[in-house]
This record gives structure tokens, sequence and C-alpha cells, in this order.
């Protein structure tokens, strides 16, 4: 028979053979193998030399796992320990299982009939000493099942707990990250995926302490299972006196309860290392270390206290007192460390504002050791006699900013990359953001220092005019309460600036507890940024100029020369096209399809110049956009509309005013106005409690004048007409409003 060669196994599936063989190296069949050697554990004899290598192996495991827990920077970069715990525990039982099996059958001939480390555990570690042996199996029972365990178990309850009350508010707090612009999708997705993956850990570790608890119980019952089991063989079947009986059975019956207790006291402390964890960047020395040693003055209150026992008569001297002045040095090292000065980098943020740039320089040179205390400077300095005033020009008229942020002192090191400043880089995420949605490019924003604000406090402008202005802690947290909290905190309590929600000025240190307890947590950066991106996006119409539409009708000439060049100026003027334009985004419709915009326009040649009119043909171009931004991909559209002698009662009124040449249109009497405003807020109440969207449908003449009227009172109310419907959604009315409630 011939033997095939190599590349004949590769044509007949040889590759898949040898890729078989490299899968069980790379774990592949690991688990299952090792799983199957379990199972043989327990209905197999084991001999004595392959138990030894097996309790090896179980304590190097034990130890792995303990190092790797502390090192870790966060319980998710050990997400696997729930399982390992699981396949631990069963090895651990395994071999319970296999050494008693071996200790009944064998004991009689002495320690080393079940293995050098159970002979080793028994004789050595105990000093041969059962009842000794026996007061410290106990003990350490009493450490794994009473402290440790139940104190890990304990743990991951809450943890499981409180994690699955937090992701609602985590899930938020990623939305409003990607609606604000900070992150992508892509970032969203990986943070989603991070905050289920952080519940099903601690869902699992929950679970994993039950495993602890139970192999700490099965291992008392099998000590005396096996010491009775043992005396019962050793004098019914051997004819070992009682004496010779108990010592051999139980020495061995406490060495390998030792040898399995050990590595399950180190799982234990693992496990509780891992669930009492703070998710930081660093590892369990690091933290510790840097937490524990970061103030002096606890180190120095310890060295006195130490000192003075170590002076109390019949007290060990040498210990106390070497002890206190140790710690005495240490916390003199650590307070010399933080008064040194830190070294000044090259290339440092030099403020914008010449006069807030010299209040600086005076309060550095004023500074005698104080702390400077900056004052704003209210006149500026007289300039020298002998200069001459410069002829005025154009260059000292400064535009105004199209959008002005300006920040108090305390809030510089946010907008300076030198001092990693996350600001600029969430502002430009929040453009980036809204200039893809709207379909046009949002203006950059003019950063400036303000000493006339609060040193934590902001201004967003408008046109050269404050639009907004809030207060921000740039070395604390923002805590937002989304509408169900689950505790309180303590802290600085505020609004919200960007929507006005409670929210509380926290401390780093409070982030995970505020996350658990179901709050949104958020940066001053994030705070800032998620207020400026809320602001352009309620004054979007107000940041499109002549500039901006001409540059979108020189790009869409790059496809469509034919069709801009017949609408402007042929049909209509740069400056009409531009209100059209305005009253899109002053209804919060994106004008990212712009070509479908300039056909409808130029269909109107010789009609309505009218940009109310205009708007309304644009709209209906649209009508696939603005209802796919409502509902989305669902074929269902619920509305709410008015009752027809009401509608009818309101097309006489617009009428009427456009017979009468009424140039701001029809306006609703006052009482009927009131009455109608009650009822549509009342309907809308129902809409939301119900999960759906705020959708008034009326007649197309009507349509205008509704949305005037519920911009203010209902600005989340969206107003669309009859005609603005695709052919391919379906309309299902939830209500019909009247005036008579």
């Amino acid at each position: 028979m011939a033997i095939p060669t190599f590349t004949q196994l590769n044509n007949v599936g040889g590759v898949s053979a040898l890729q078989s063989f490299r899968g069980v190296g790379k774990g592949a069949f690991g688990i299952p193998i090792m799983l199957m050697m379990l199972l043989a554990m327990l209905v197999l004899p084991i001999p004595s030399l392959m138990l030894d290598a097996f309790f090896s192996f179980n304590i190097a495991l034990a130890l792995v796992v303990l190092l790797v827990s502390v090192y870790a920077s966060r319980p998710l970069d050990f997400a696997a320990f729930p399982t390992v715990l699981l396949i631990a525990t069963l090895l651990r039982l395994g071999l319970n299982v296999a050494s008693t099996r071996v200790i009944l059958i064998d004991g009689h001939e002495g320690g080393h009939a079940a293995g050098k480390v159970i002979e080793a555990f028994g004789n050595v570690v105990i000093g041969g000493n059962y009842t000794v042996g026996i007061v410290v199996f106990i003990i350490l029972m009493i450490i794994n099942f009473v402290v440790v365990t139940k104190g890990a178990g304990r743990i991951s309850e809450v943890s499981a707990r409180f994690t699955l009350d937090a992701m609602p508010g985590k899930q938020m707090a990623i939305d409003a990250d990607l609606n604000a612009g900070l992150i992508d999708q892509d970032q969203a997705r990986s943070r989603r995926q991070e905050v289920a993956a952080e519940a099903d850990f601690y869902g699992a570790m929950d679970g994993a302490s039950k495993f602890v608890k139970g192999d700490a119980i099965a291992g008392i019952m099998i000590m005396f299972i096996c010491i009775f089991g043992g005396l019962g063989v050793g004098i019914l079947q051997h004819d070992l006196p009682f004496t010779e009986a108990l010592q051999k059975y139980t020495l061995l019956t406490i060495g390998d309860g030792l040898v399995a207790q050990i590595p399950a006291l180190l799982l234990s402390v693992a496990s509780a290392i891992l669930v009492t964890r703070v998710n930081t960047a660093q590892d369990m020395s690091a933290q510790v270390v840097n937490q524990l040693f970061a103030s002096p003055k606890a180190l120095a209150v310890s060295a006195g206290i130490i000192i003075v026992m170590g002076l109390v008569p019949g007290m060990p001297h040498v210990a106390f007192l070497s002890l206190g002045f140790t710690c005495a040095a240490i916390a003199y090292y650590i307070y010399w460390k933080k008064e040194q000065p830190a070294a000044v980098e090259e290339g440092s943020f030099i403020p914008s504002n010449s006069r807030l740039a010299q209040e600086l320089n005076n309060a550095q040179n004023n500074n005698t050791g104080g702390t400077a205390t900056i004052a704003p400077q209210r006149t500026p300095p007289a300039l020298p006699p002998s200069a001459e005033s410069p002829e005025l020009g154009w260059d000292d008229v400064q535009p105004v900013d199209v959008i002005g942020l300006e920040v108090g002192y305390r809030l510089i090191p946010m907008v300076d990359k030198n001092q990693s400043g996350e600001l600029l880089g969430r502002i430009k995420g929040v453009r980036k953001k809204l200039s893809q949605e709207m379909g046009f490019l949002i203006p950059s924003v003019h950063i400036r220092d303000n000493l006339d604000l609060m040193p934590t406090g902001y201004r967003i402008s408008l046109m050269g005019v404050a639009v907004a202005e809030a207060e921000v802690y740039p070395d604390r947290e923002l805590a937002i309460n989304p509408g169900q909290v689950f505790g309180n905190l303590e802290g600085v309590k505020t609004k919200d600036p960007a929507f006005g929600l409670d929210a509380i000025w926290i401390s780093s240190s409070q982030k995970e507890q505020a996350q658990t307890l179901g709050y949104t947590v958020v940066d001053p950066s994030t705070v800032v940024a998620t207020h400026l991106n809320q602001i352009l996006q309620n004054h979007t119409h107000e940041l499109l100029g002549h500039e901006d539409v001409q540059k979108l009708l020189d790009m869409l000439a790059k496809t469509s020369p034919k069709l801009v060049e017949e609408l402007v100026p042929g049909t209509l003027s740069l400056n009409v096209f531009l209100k059209v334009l305005q009253n899109l985004l002053r209804e919060r419709v994106p004008i990212r399809d712009i070509r479908s915009i300039a056909e409808a326009l130029a269909g109107a040649t010789g009609k309505s110049q009218d940009p109310v009119a205009l708007t309304a043909m644009a709209r209906v171009a649209l009508c696939r956009q603005i209802v796919q931004s409502i509902i989305g991909g669902e074929q269902n559209l619920p509305v709410v509309t008015i009752d027809p002698a009401l509608e009818q009662l309101l097309l006489s009124t617009v009428q009427q005013a456009q017979k009468a040449g009424a140039d701001d249109g029809a306006f609703i009497e006052p009482s009927l106005s009131d009455r109608l405003q009650a009822s549509l807020i009342s309907a809308a109440q129902k809409q939301e409690m119900a999960g759906k969207p705020l959708v008034l449908l009326v007649a197309a003449p009507l349509r205008m004048m509704l949305w005037r009227f519920l911009r203010h009172s209902l600005p989340d109310m969206r107003v669309l007409a009859y005609n603005e419907i695709p052919d391919n959604k379906q309309i299902t009315i939830d209500a019909s409003v009247g005036a008579d409630r």
C-alpha cells in the first residue's frame, strides 16, 4: 500500500486534520479534554504519581488565577474568571473523589500510599499531628466559608443588581455622547458591548460565588466521610487497631483536605479581589499604593501613635519604635515630594485675551508665597505720554463671531491642548455631526477667555449676542438624574445646562457609585459640548448665510448645472432661496437633499415668490425624509388630528386673512386658542406615555399657522400636512382634538 504524499494529504483533507491538531494547541479541544479527565477521575482509580501531578497543577492554577486577578486593571480584563472558577472547582472536587478512593483502598499501608503531596501536607505542614491538622483545617474552612466566600458572594449579588439597574443610565449616556457628536457609531457600539459585558460578568460572578460556597461545604462533608469511612475500612477490613487506623486515615484525610482547601482559599480571595475592584487604569498594586500613601497625614499620625505605644513600659520597644520611625520617615518623604515645584513644560497655553494675560503675569509677579487672586482689570492701562495714538482703520472694527464661546480663567485648561484639554476635540465632533445631519457646514466656534465671567462660568453667543450661560466645575463630574435613580449623592446640586434635568456635581471618586445608582455621569467638557450642541440645533437656521447657500449651489452645479442655472437667478433670487432653506431648518428639516429642494422650487416659475408657499412646496418634495426622521422604517404613522368642525373654522379664518392680504397670516381668537392648546397638550401627553411620536396632521393651508402656534408650547410636536404623507406610509389616527375641553 503506497504512502500518500503531503500533496495528496492536502487534496483529501490533510490540511483540515493539521488545523484540527493545531486547534488542540490553541485550546479548541482543551476544555473538552479537561472535562473528560474530570469524569475519568470520578469513576476510574488514579495512580498516586498522577495524583501528585494533578494536585501540583491545582495549586499552580490557583496561584496563576490569583495573580491575574491582582494585576488586572479592571474586572472585565478577566471576564473569563467565572468559567475558570467553575472548572477549577470541578477539578478540585474530582481530585477529592480520586484521593478519597485511594485513601480508602491503600490508606492502611501508610502515608505514602496516597502520594507524596498528601503525605507532605499531612506530615510537614501539620507536623504529623492529626489533632493539629483538624484544627488547622477547620480554621481554613471558617476563613474561606464564613469570611471570604460569604463577603464575596454578597458583593457579587449587590454588584449584579446595581449593574443591571444602572444599565439604562449608561445606555442614555452613550446615546447622549453619540447625539452630541462626541463619539462615532463604532465607539458607541463598543461602549454598548462593554456595558452588556459588565452586566453579564457581574451576573456570572453572582452565580460563580455559589460554586465556591458549595465547594467549601463539600470539603467539610468529604473530610468527615473520609475519616469515618477510613476507620471502618481500617478496623473492619484490615484488622487495624483503632488508634493506628485513626492515626493513618486521619492524617491522610487532613493532608488531602489541606491540599484541596488551600487552592480553594486562593480562588476565593481572587474572586473577592475581582468583585471589590473599581474600574481604573491601574492594577491593584498601583491603585492601593497611590491611594493609601497619597496623603502623608495618615502615616504621620499613625507613626506618632505607634511611637507612643513603643514608649509604654513592658511593650516591645524595638519593634514598635522601629516601625514608628519608619512610618514617620515615609510620611516626611511623601510630604517633601509634594512640596517640590512642578516642572513647567515649554509651549504652555497663553490666553487669547491680552487683559487676562496681563492679570496672570501681575498675579505671578506679586505672588510671595500665598495664593494669587486674579481680579479683572476694569480700566485699561494708560499709554505713555510720549506715545502717539495710531490712526484708526477698518482693521480695528472686529466683526462679530457667528458662534462664540467665552470661558472663565479656571476653564482655560479645558480648551488648551497643551494641558490635555478635551473641549476643542468635542466641539469639532459637534460641528461635524451637525454638518452631516443638517446638510451645510456649521461655522467654526471662536473660543476666548473673559474675565467678566465667573472663574468657572462660560457663555455661548450667536452673532455676538449671548444666548446661554452656565457654570461647570473642571475638577468634578456631573451626575445627571435621567428620571429614575436608586439613591442620593453628596455634591453640589444644579441643573443640566442642556436639558434642565436635575444634576449633582460630584468628585471623580464617586463616578462608579453614581453610575451604579442609575445616574448618567459626564465630564465638564461633555457638559459644555452637549450644551453647545443643543443651542446650535435650536438656532441652526440662523447659522446659514448667503455664502453657504452659494456654496451649496456651486456643489450642486457640478452634477446638475442646468438645474442651478434655471433656479438661480432664473426662477428665484439667492435671497428668496436662502429664506426657504432657513424656513426648513427652523422646522428642523435637514437640507441635505438640496437637489430635491431645487427641483421643487424650479417648478415655481411664474408662481408666488412667497417664501412660505415655496417652503411648503419644498416640504412636499422632502416628505419621505421628513416622515422617516419621525418613525424611521416603520410603515405606520400614528397622528393626532383636529376635529372637522374646528378645522373648517380655522380654514375659513385663513381664507379671510388671505383675502385681506395679511402678511403675517391668520391668528386664532384668544379664548379658542387657550382651549385648543389645552386639548393638544393633553393629547401629546397621552402619546408620550404610549411611547408614540408627536405628530399633528392638518390640512395644508393650516400647517404653517398651527406650527407657529405650537412651536413654543409644544416644540417637539411635528405638524404635517396631508400632502406631506408618502404613498407608502399608513396613517393611524390616535386622537382627534377640538376646542371644547
